[in-house]
Order: C-alpha cells, then structure tokens, then sequence
C-alpha cells in the first residue's frame, strides 16, 4: 500500500494510440512529445533500436520536468520497430515505399518489437524492457495495398501497418500481446512498475472508460 503522494505517469509519445491503450486500462497519463530525431540512433538489431530509442525519448521528457514536491512522477518512453526478413521497418519515407513493404509483407510474418523505458523521476530508479510479437499478414490485393496506402495511415506507423485501425483487416493473426502491436505493452508495463516497488492499480483514475467508478488501491 502506498502514501498518499500524487503518482503521475508522463507519456513521452505523440502517439494517439499509446494513450488510448492507458485511457482504456483506466490510466490518464500526461503527455509530453521527447522530439528525439530517431535518425540518430542506427543498429543492425531490431530489438536493440527501439529499445535505445525508448530510453532517449523518455530521458528527454525526465529533463524538462520539474516534479512537485508532493508528486511522485513516472515517465514511459516507448518505440516500435517491425524486423521482417532481417530488415528493420520504422515508420515508411514516402507513400512508395510503404507500398513496396505491403508488397513484400502480405502472406508473410515479421515481428512487431517495442522498447519500454520507464524512469521513476522522483526515485531516480529505471526499469526497462522490450516486448515482441509475432504479426502475421494477409495476402492482400495490390488494390487493397493502393487504397490502404492512399488513406495516409500507413504512413505515420511502424511497419506500415496497424491492427486497431484501418489496417486491422490486413493481419491475419499474431502470436502475442496484442497491445504491443499497437505501441504499448500492457503487461509489460505491469512488470516494470513492479520493479519499481508500484501496481498498475497506483495509475488507475476514479473514473474508468464506460463511466464505473474506481477509486485508487492504497
């Protein structure tokens, strides 16, 4: 059971799907963008990419913070990256090339890969990790890549895909977190709160999506 110090959670993302999967597990985090220029990181290794990249973006945010005395303050970094047949996926340059990867992807598998960094501001502590999943695609149309590509979504993801949006029928399954696709690993960050000595249960709001109440354990 913890004090009755403030916990903040402080997502170190502009990411819009990052902070509707904590919206729906009844956490509402803060926002901060890093504006990490991830061009400047480079390794062969997909694992090893996102993570680093998870790491700068939330020591950038942990920088411009000045925590109240009174507030215990918690920033997640997170990064995604697609390995797919030895290569590295990021978000893709141009409508072109995210159709060469749909191209080369559909009725194949890669592995969807994101970083968690989680730094306790307060504590000076970090707990750090990556989650991978398995994503399976389907064999779809040059006319369903065209549209797809078209519609912009493509463009501003990982991967060049997504399975909470229009990309959702694109993927025939994954092996995995499904939350880890979309950018942020649920359980995972159960697991690095609890390395911090914290529950999930410290971030859940009073008021959970659907409008029921929760009042915070502890």
């Amino acid at each position: 059971m913890r004090d009755q110090t403030t916990l903040r959670l402080v997502l170190a993302s502009a990411s819009p799907a990052r902070r509707k999967i904590l919206q729906a597990a009844g956490i509402e985090p803060d926002v901060l963008v890093s504006g990490v220029d991830e061009s400047l990181v480079v390794t062969e290794r997909a694992d090893e990419l996102c993570l680093e990249l998870a790491r700068l973006k939330a020591q950038a945010v942990l920088t411009r913070l000045r925590p109240a005395g009174d507030e215990r303050t918690l920033v997640i970094g997170c990064d995604s990256v697609l390995e797919f047949e030895g290569e590295t996926y990021g978000k893709p340059a141009d409508p072109a090339d995210a159709t060469r990867r749909w191209q080369r992807m559909r009725g194949r598998s890669g592995v969807l890969h994101s970083g968690h960094c989680l730094i306790d501001a307060t504590a000076g502590r970090r707990a750090e990790a990556v989650a991978s999943t398995v994503v399976h695609f389907a064999d779809v149309s040059d006319q369903e890549i065209d549209t797809y590509v078209a519609t912009g979504e493509p463009l501003a993801v990982a991967g060049a895909f997504t399975i909470d949006g229009l990309g959702g029928p694109f993927v025939e399954r994954i092996e995995g977190d499904p939350s880890t696709v979309i950018g942020l690993s649920l359980p995972l960050l159960r697991r690095l709160l609890a390395e911090l000595d914290l529950s999930i249960t410290d971030l859940w709001t009073k008021v959970a999506p659907g409008g029921q109440s929760i009042e915070p354990l502890g």
